[in-house]
């Protein structure tokens, strides 16, 4: 048995999105968790099956993503369109109170969720903040929408640890196949790829829409809510003093920071499985 439902919700231009849904306390606002930019709501199985039972958990794919219908307008794939998107989800679900998890693009969702009004009952942001670092955010527009196949499941593995080995050093091969299950997808033909639609490039590669402005105004709608900062210590998207200026701008925000990790964080490191629990016994 699947610790989850698959389920679906529509957008107001008419897509189809999924997201998964692992059942719990339904006396507890419910976990939204929100996928970096070319990843998915598989990233977050391992923490929703830990949270799962205890904390209803929904782990979303935001448009172009996974199970989400592609857009037929590749500009809407911009952080204000998935702000509209998880409001869609959250009317259609009647859920006035929630946590927010998100990583990189997530994160920015989250702040952005925050400053549009929703009422987040704790939030945790994984490894992005109001600025982003130029080398990171040079690196990031360097790989996405560049598309390309594998034969086999160990050849994407291997070419996600050629990409990837500088922020994972300590992962063994077994770690890199499993990521490659995350980020992939098998196609009809036998072809594994890339698991999003290749023109979310068109937008980020765009001047002033890989993030918008002012994210320092909506991360201070957060500043009453307990917040767990996550940074990688070798991310080259957070820095180290960006991080630091958001645990000063916030009244109850722990920062904790993973030794020898670059971006992003996986949420799973065995450091965080304390911080995160002790985020969540601050929820009422």
């Amino acid at each position: 048995m699947k610790a989850y439902q698959n389920c679906y919700w529509m957008s107001a231009d008419g897509l189809k999105l999924h997201y998964r849904d692992y059942p719990g306390d339904a006396a507890k606002p419910p976990i939204l968790c929100f996928p970096g930019l070319t990843r998915n709501a598989r990233d977050y199985d391992a923490l929703a099956t830990r949270l799962a039972g205890a904390w209803r958990v929904l782990a979303v794919d935001f448009r172009g993503r996974g199970r989400s219908e592609y857009a037929k307008d590749p500009m809407s794939y911009v952080p204000q369109t998935y702000v509209a998107d998880v409001q869609a989800l959250l009317a259609e679900q009647g859920i006035d109170r929630f946590v927010a998890i998100g990583t990189s693009l997530g994160g920015i969702v989250t702040m952005l969720l925050a400053a549009a009004g929703a009422n987040i009952a704790a939030a945790l942001i994984n490894d992005v903040g109001p600025e982003i670092d130029p080398a990171g955010l040079a690196r990031i527009r360097g790989y996405v929408g560049k598309g390309g196949s594998c034969p086999t499941w160990m050849h994407a593995a291997r070419s996600v640890w050629d990409s990837n080995a500088d922020v994972y050093p300590d992962w063994q091969i077994e770690d890199w196949l499993a990521m490659a299950k995350r980020l992939y997808r098998l196609t009809s033909s036998g072809r594994i790829v890339p698991d999003y639609d290749l023109k979310i490039a068109e937008p980020f590669r765009a001047p002033g829409n890989a993030a918008p402005p002012d994210l320092w105004a909506a991360l201070a709608h957060l500043r009453d809510v307990p917040t767990l900062l996550v940074r990688g210590e070798r991310s080259d998207v957070l820095a180290a003093s960006v991080a630091e200026r958001m645990v000063a701008a916030l009244d109850r925000a722990e920062l904790v920071t993973l030794p020898g990790i670059g971006h992003a964080p996986t949420l799973g490191e065995e450091g965080l499985r304390q911080p995160i629990d002790r985020l969540l016994a601050q929820v009422a």
